[in-house]
């Protein structure tokens, strides 16, 4: 991985799982696609060609939800949208539970800031004792481009690939680098919730 100015000295980050935290800078490629109008779905390899995630879920329904999935289609995390929210909010579960059983949350700083904000809690901890995020994610303001903080160390940053064509066709693309031994299906989590509330 190309030096990216991040801090050597980043501990272990793991979310979802130790499995996913690897001890090298990691590049992926995220490729969005909706299939029929009906459902979205992203497919995630690294820059060897090899599949390392897949995130599914229907496009139209008020109740949000994208379902990560093992390269053999086995789920490892649910995300899902509260639509009737000022402030747009997701949880995140493992494997296919039910909301009652959170890893983390993740919700708009201000929905009427130009430049997207997100803040992420973990396990469900957010409270009048716990004021601040365990992470945070900067956006652009033209563009789903977007770097995720652990306070003020850049642990991972996501670069959107856009054209008019091929968003006509249905199909999008992001390039992915993540901080050696932080864990890469929170980021790719992260950056499938934050295309959802753009979207």
């Amino acid at each position: 991985m190309e030096n990216s100015g991040w801090d050597d000295g980043v501990p272990m980050i793991s979310v979802v799982g130790d499995s996913f935290c690897v001890p090298y800078g990691l590049e992926m490629i995220v490729k969005k696609k909706i299939q029929g109008f009906k459902k979205a779905h992203y497919d995630v390899y690294d820059i060897s060609g090899n599949l390392l995630l897949q995130v599914d879920g229907d496009v139209w329904k008020l109740q949000k939800k994208r379902v990560m999935r093992d390269p053999a289609g086995l789920p490892l995390l649910t995300m899902r949208c509260k639509s009737f929210k000022w402030k747009k909010e997701w949880t995140v579960s493992p494997g296919e539970s039910s909301e009652e059983n959170v890893l983390f949350k993740v919700e708009e700083s201000n929905p009427l800031r130009l430049k997207t904000r997100l803040d992420v809690f973990l396990d469900d901890k957010k409270s009048d004792k716990k004021p601040h995020s365990d992470f945070h994610v900067n956006g652009r303001f033209n563009s789903l481009s977007f770097k995720v903080y652990r306070g003020k160390s850049a642990i991972a940053q996501v670069n959107h690939h856009y054209s008019w064509g091929s968003f006509c066709k249905g199909k999008e693309s992001f390039r992915v680098k993540v901080h050696p031994e932080v864990d890469y299906s929170f980021i790719i989590t992260l950056l499938v919730i934050l295309d959802e509330i753009d979207n």
